[in-house]
């Protein structure tokens, strides 16, 4: 199964930028937007702002089994690239 890969860089707290791709079996950029903020809220970022200038459409590609049950379950997986939290 192939799923949506959204490219997203957004301003932390303390300035910095975090980059992570947002992974969902949805093609639609405010869903995957709206996975964004979920988890951004989770690690104490929910004042960051995400919109479709942060969070863009990036390619369709398969993703690993263990990603693949995340999604399934969550609705989106978080691959993290640079500047986020462990």
């Amino acid at each position: 199964m192939d799923f949506h890969v959204f490219d997203t860089y957004v301003k932390a707290k303390d300035g910095h930028t975090m980059h992570f791709d947002v992974v969902t079996d949805n093609s639609d950029v405010e869903k995957a937007i709206s996975y964004a903020k979920e988890w951004l809220k989770s690690i104490g970022e929910e004042s960051s702002i995400v919109t479709t200038e942060e969070c863009k459409f990036c390619h369709t590609q398969s993703v690993p089994e263990d990603m693949e049950i995340e999604i399934m379950t969550d609705g989106y997986s978080i691959s993290k690239m640079e500047g986020c939290p462990n």
